[in-house]
């Protein structure tokens, strides 16, 4: 297989999973999951939550998948285990570094797209209990959220400039 094959499918997997996250979060976390994942709404002592077992959730079919592939010589499935290491990789930095600061890295960023991630993530997080919610997602967010931060840094720019 031609790498332009194993990239493409590596890239439609990573943009598969954003689907695949908002379908889980929405429907299994705040649904029957909704054990392993409350405590990370309702904030408790200490570093690790139960909700870090979704680690290991989404990481088993990626493991699987590179796995068996190799074994099997299947580049197709190799790929898409690569595909969604590569998300939750993508995970680990936006929404535990960037979003939740568990650890100390990117605090200065003036980036419109991660400052509307941001924003939505907070909106899904003023929802303590399970239902109702919103902002489910992670990296693709509702246009909604892009304009209120266009407004809010706005808003901003118009006080300083009367400052």
């Amino acid at each position: 297989m031609t790498w332009y094959w194993v990239a493409l499918i590596v890239l439609a997997t990573f943009w598969a999973m954003e689907y695949v996250a908002w379908f889980t979060h929405k429907y299994l976390m705040h649904g029957l999951l909704w054990f392993l994942h409350e405590d990370h709404h309702v904030k408790e002592p200490g570093f690790f939550e139960k909700n870090d077992a979704f680690f290991l959730i989404f990481a088993l079919p990626s493991w699987l998948c590179i796995m068996l592939g190799m074994m099997n010589d299947n580049w197709i499935s190799v790929s898409i285990g690569a595909g969604i290491a590569v998300y939750g990789f993508a995970y680990f930095l936006v929404h535990e570094v960037w979003i939740h600061r568990r650890f100390n890295w990117f605090k200065n960023t003036n980036s419109l797209y991660l400052a509307a991630v941001l924003r939505a993530h907070k909106m899904h997080h003023k929802h303590l209990d399970k239902q109702p919610g919103e902002s489910f997602g992670m990296l693709i967010i509702h246009p909604k959220y892009w304009r209120q931060e266009v407004k809010a840094r706005r808003k901003k720019k118009e006080r300083l400039a009367q400052a």
